[in-house]
């Protein structure tokens, strides 16, 4: 907050609120991180932390790819964190702090990093176990996962309960009034696909997932996950963090852990979660890490907002 004297009186201004926002699975690229890598010795010092406490060059996977060993969720998954983390790493050097933060689902890793409240390390490390888990949990083939674009309003929960005939298909991510995602057994999301194009639907896509991420069907990987995460040093968060199980603010360690372990069953609540930032006064917003996904779905959620992108070096961001 500013002040400012004009006349005799104190005018006060409020500062511009800021969210940094870390990206989930599918903003992976073969390349990526690796300007930052290369010109911020930040950025490079989270690569090597990322290696030594995995085992393996995750940096090369990151940098150099190959695409099809990228792809496979148990290595997406800590890329992704790395890369996130290392970007946060470089806006760090440059002064610049988020007054809140929020994370699409595996990005909530990145974010409760960025909060303060999970040592990088311990996050890496869970988040490859993560992704092992999650594609254990379902045979290939077994389950599925869609994209309902512009499905009228008011239609899903009718549309995901004639499609069940006894299977598993609820929401996953509500993404932006345009953009549902939907999972569970391959049967299910292929009528729910067909409901949702007759019930007005502009499109229903078939994403190439290895996993049903985010429905019922992921309850065998949480319960091994809370091995991890109940082992894990969290603590409470220097800024406040919006959830996606909950959608709401949190700022303690316990609240951190248990909205990991949540998460992996549930639907990511990201519109409320940016409803839940815009009503907190965030004018200013930065996507941290690969790829630009939650800057289009910002703009498709309230178009009155801009989202500033950092995952390489060549990249600016500029806040009052």
């Amino acid at each position: 907050m500013n002040g400012a004297a004009d006349g005799g009186w104190i005018k006060w201004e409020l500062m511009a609120k800021t969210a940094f926002l870390f990206p989930g699975q599918g903003s992976q690229f073969t390349g990526m991180g690796k300007s930052l890598c290369e010109g911020s010795a930040a950025a490079k010092a989270v690569f090597d932390a990322a290696d030594a406490a995995l085992g393996f060059p995750i940096s090369e996977l990151c940098f150099g790819g190959p695409d099809e060993e990228l792809k496979k969720t148990e290595n997406t998954q800590p890329a992704l964190l790395t890369v996130s983390v290392a970007a946060f790493a470089v806006l760090t050097e440059r002064g610049l702090r988020p007054d809140f933060v929020a994370g699409h689902s595996l990005g909530e890793y990145s974010a409760l990093v960025a909060a303060g409240a999970l040592p990088f390390a311990d996050a890496v490390r869970i988040v490859r176990k993560r992704g092992q888990y999650m594609q254990q949990a379902v045979p290939q083939g077994v389950g599925a996962m869609a994209a309902l674009l512009k499905l009228p309003e008011g239609k899903l929960d009718e549309i995901l309960a004639a499609a069940a005939e006894g299977e598993v298909v609820t929401a996953a991510n509500l993404n932006s009034p345009d953009q549902i995602v939907i999972a569970g057994h391959a049967g299910a999301v292929a009528r729910a696909m067909e409901l949702a194009k007759a019930a007005g639907a502009k499109r229903a896509i078939a994403l190439p997932v290895s996993a049903p991420f985010h429905c019922p069907l992921m309850r065998p990987a949480q319960e091994l996950l809370k091995v991890d995460l109940d082992a894990a040093p969290f603590t409470d968060l220097t800024v406040p963090l919006v959830n996606n199980w909950q959608a709401r603010l949190i700022s303690t360690g316990a609240e951190a852990r248990e909205g990991l372990y949540q998460q992996v069953p549930s639907p990511v609540r990201w519109i409320e979660s940016m409803r839940v930032l815009i009503g907190e006064g965030v004018t200013q917003w930065v996507e941290v890490g690969a790829g630009a996904v939650l800057t289009g779905l910002l703009r498709n959620i309230d178009a009155t907002q801009t989202c500033q992108k950092f995952g390489e070096a060549a990249d600016s961001v500029n806040l009052i």
